[in-house]
């Protein structure tokens, strides 16, 4: 099951970068099959049962996926964008459109409202499909840390008062009506502005989607014996005013003093667990007293946790000062 998630994995990532280059010749059952080293009948078949829809639909909806960032992002005629992404006219072009996001192209790019995209699949990353850390590490404890300071913003979100953990927090959220996992990245994938976003395909810190953790105190007592509810959403400019669909919510977050324990770029199906360790033991270890602060617990501080495997493992911890001075490294949070 390993093997092929992770061929899977591969397949979507060829589809998009087919879809980009315009390679539509490579885009076919036939050849993707071939790629795979397996039947066409057998990738058919496991492709729906990982996704929920047939390859030709997923094809389908992705190009549709491109053309509606195109919509919202370019000024580029809808007929250019029609043709680019294998539409035959405007007309099929607005069909297909209206069909998938229930509006037409026209009518989106003058109010580009959220949308649901239909092609994230099932996620298949390194959180869920459960084999990170398996291998033998090669990393070296090279943490770095360093203090910042994170001006006001908002964070769009969802929230789970008793989830553990990401794999958790989606398998709870997903027995809730219109809240898992593939609505929720859909919803937030729309929202222009995010602080964060790397301009990454993957859901994940690279395009800006990052779990947090948010004090609450009726929430979950967790591993840090702090009272917490998990959250995944976006990091949004503090003057944002635009759509917040339900269910996501929207708080405020207000400047604050951070503490930064961040990884470099790993392997992660050889080095995750190894990471994870040396970055939860630097935290446990670091000396808080001696810079003058304590982590700040106070009601509505937020954790952040980026995970991008090609960039970095970072939490980054709210603080408050004890006494003194808070001494900052002038290193700027990656965005």
């Amino acid at each position: 099951m390993e093997n092929w998630s992770q061929s899977i994995q591969q397949t979507i990532d060829i589809i998009d970068r087919c879809i980009r280059q315009q390679e539509d010749e490579a885009l076919t059952l036939r050849a993707l099959s071939a790629a795979l080293g397996y039947s066409e009948s057998y990738v058919s078949r496991k492709f729906r049962a990982l996704s929920g829809m047939s390859l030709r639909d997923y094809l389908r909806f992705r190009h549709l996926a491109f053309a509606l960032r195109d919509v919202r992002d370019t000024s580029d005629s809808l007929l250019e964008i029609a043709v680019r992404y294998g539409f035959s006219s405007h007309e099929a072009f607005t069909r297909a459109f209206r069909a998938a996001y229930g509006v037409t192209p026209s009518a989106y790019r003058l109010h580009p409202t959220a949308v649901v995209l239909h092609t994230i699949l099932k996620p298949f990353d390194c959180y869920l499909l459960g084999i990170g850390g398996t291998g033998m590490a090669t990393s070296t404890d090279h943490i770095k840390t360093y203090f910042i300071t994170i001006p006001a913003h908002k964070f769009l979100h969802i929230r789970n008062y008793e989830s553990i953990g990401y794999f958790d927090f989606w398998q709870k959220q997903s027995l809730i009506p219109g809240q898992d996992w593939a609505t929720i990245c859909g919803l937030l994938e729309r929202i222009p502005g995010s602080l964060d976003d790397f301009g990454g395909d993957e859901r994940n810190a690279s395009s800006g989607q990052l779990m947090a953790y948010i004090n609450e105190p009726t929430g979950r007592i967790c591993s840090w014996g702090i009272p917490l509810a998990e959250a995944y959403g976006i990091r949004l400019p503090a003057d944002y005013t635009g759509d917040v669909p339900a269910p996501l919510q929207l708080m405020d977050v207000p400047e604050g003093e951070y503490v930064v324990f961040e990884h470099g770029p790993f392997d992660y199906e050889t080095e995750n667990t190894q990471v994870e360790t040396e970055i939860e033991r630097a935290m446990k270890d670091f000396d808080y007293a001696a810079h003058g602060v304590k982590l700040d617990t106070a009601q509505g501080r937020v954790f952040y946790f980026y995970h991008d495997c090609t960039r970095f493992w970072k939490y980054v911890r709210p603080l408050k000062r004890v006494e003194g001075i808070l001494y900052y490294f002038q290193i700027a949070l990656h965005h």
